[in-house]
């Protein structure tokens, strides 16, 4: 099994102290981390071969990327080195009523700056199975929308299955119309999309009735395979209790048929990187060729085990995941 993944990798700095706020802190954590960069090392660490493409500034935060990313065993030969810096992020994690935050610091990153014809594409899609791109590259600059259609089309044309995570930052979009053309174009090549109706809602301006988070889904769903007709939606749902503790679940459409998992309740140690959790876990179940009740049930219980671990990267293994799935989820010691 193959997968490509295409999007920035960028410095990840939290304060060191839990729940820490950036104002008074003294000392972060550091690490690096971005969707498609978290999704690539999550499939990786289940056993898939994996490419991640980005283009990384040529000096010692570049080559500490690649070797981060070549720790968990992704094969980063088609990473184009150039630009001059790394995009960062700082991330204040939420307690309680808290809210958690993020602080972008990406302006002008290496990948924002990529010119046409840089990357091949037919090289390297060659002998892949999937490729997973998400709404945030697009964000990055004109070039990059352009590269992100481009790869999305690519594929389609030579038999490789796109999965198209719709993740909207609002932080990152100057408006929501533009979001929505570049969106609307990436979707004519996607197989397999993975969301949630809040993000569909944002984008497309639709109000999604339901008395549940379920029912609302449920409709977003049906909105977006009516307007987009793709094949396969998969959502999370997530309902807050608090900053802390959430109720996780999610649901998979295919063609006319719906598939829930198992709702978790899950005292949360750090939510970044949970959706490319869930979109790297509905990938691997996938391409095992198991059914889809068991491939939701799968992406779900990996959707939630990630809020358990701190850090944007999922490690995971299959076997463990699937214990969360079999409901051994009272955290009892394994000796």
């Amino acid at each position: 099994m193959s997968f490509v993944t295409f999007g920035e990798i960028m410095l990840r700095l939290t304060p060191s102290g839990h729940a820490g706020k950036i104002w008074d802190a003294n000392e972060f954590a550091v690490s690096f981390a971005g969707s498609e960069s978290n999704v690539a090392s999550s499939l990786s660490f289940l056993g898939n071969r994996v490419k991640f493409i980005t283009k990384l500034p040529q000096n010692h935060l570049g080559k500490s990327a690649i070797r981060s990313l070549n720790s968990f065993g992704i094969d980063t030969n088609s990473i184009i080195c150039g630009g001059s810096r790394m995009g960062a992020y700082f991330i204040e994690t939420g307690s309680s009523i808290r809210p958690s935050e993020v602080i972008y610091d990406r302006a002008g990153s290496a990948i924002s700056e990529i010119n046409a014809g840089e990357f091949n594409w037919n090289d390297i899609l060659n002998g892949s199975s999937w490729v997973f791109i998400s709404g945030i590259t697009p964000a990055l600059s004109e070039q990059c929308a352009k590269e992100t259609i481009l790869l999305a089309s690519t594929a389609k044309k030579i038999g490789v299955k796109v999965c198209f995570d719709f993740n909207f930052r609002r932080a990152l979009w100057k408006n929501r119309e533009k979001a929505r053309d570049i969106f609307t174009e990436i979707l004519q090549h996607t197989d397999l999309l993975c969301g949630n109706q809040g993000a569909m809602s944002d984008v497309y301006g639709v109000s999604f009735k339901g008395d549940t988070e379920a029912e609302r889904t449920a409709e977003a769903m049906e909105f977006t395979n009516r307007e987009f007709h793709i094949g396969m939606l998969a959502f999370t749902l997530r309902e807050h209790e608090s900053a802390s503790r959430n109720i996780l679940s999610a649901m998979l459409k295919v063609e006319n048929d719906f598939f829930y998992s198992t709702a978790y309740f899950v005292d949360i140690l750090d939510r970044f990187g949970t959706g490319d959790a869930f979109a790297a876990g509905l990938l691997h179940a996938l391409e095992k060729k198991w059914d889809y009740e068991k491939s939701v049930q799968f992406a779900a219980a990996a959707f939630a085990l990630k809020h358990t671990i701190k850090g944007d990267h999922h490690t995971s293994s299959e076997k463990e995941i699937i214990s969360i799935m079999e409901g051994k989820t009272l955290g009892h010691v394994i000796r």
